[in-house]
């Protein structure tokens, strides 16, 4: 399914769905974690380490912060799946990034664990078909779609390798 199926986008996320194109949901799942890959896989610790001012993440705090929102979306897409009518609470991202101890970790592991986590996460979304795909849970006080989770995991990714490319790495594309 693509992002033009999905029936219902809470305002705080539709920044994360306009980055994202209208590729079926795998196809951008998979292609979003070719190109993260060979990103994150070159970043030295140094790099890793960064902060591009103070008081912000580093690009290792970032990085753990996109496993830690991927594996937290892929749940609730789960969840809901599942027709669990449980309320999905929210999370506080500043909470877990503080601890999260990313910067005690070394770069290439936290690559190789967002590497295995979107394996998990393409698996997981596979397995949806269509009518599944469709359901509509409770999340964050917020109605969600199994899609729209999906789709949500992909622009996070996308607006987070923008800043990484921007405010760390200083890439200029090409």
């Amino acid at each position: 399914m693509r992002k033009s199926q999905i029936a219902y986008t809470p305002d705080f996320y539709k920044p994360y769905i306009e980055s994202v194109g209208e590729e079926r949901l795998i196809e951008v799942l998979n292609n979003n974690q070719e190109n993260t890959q060979k990103l994150l896989f070159d970043v030295t610790e140094d790099e890793g380490n960064f902060r591009y001012a103070d008081g912000k993440w580093s690009l290792k705090e970032v990085v753990s912060h996109m496993i830690d929102v991927e594996r937290i979306m892929g749940y609730r897409a789960l969840c809901i799946a599942r027709k669990d009518n449980t309320e999905l609470p929210g999370f506080d991202e500043n909470e877990y990034v503080k601890n999260s101890q990313a910067d005690k970790r070394r770069m290439a592991d936290l690559a190789r664990e967002f590497a295995m986590v979107r394996r998990a996460t393409l698996e997981l979304f596979r397995s949806f078909d269509d009518e599944t795909l469709v359901h509509i849970g409770n999340a964050n006080k917020q109605p969600m779609s199994v899609l729209l989770l999906g789709f949500i995991i992909a622009g996070h990714e996308n607006h987070h390798i923008s800043v990484i490319k921007e405010r760390y790495l200083k890439e200029t594309e090409s």
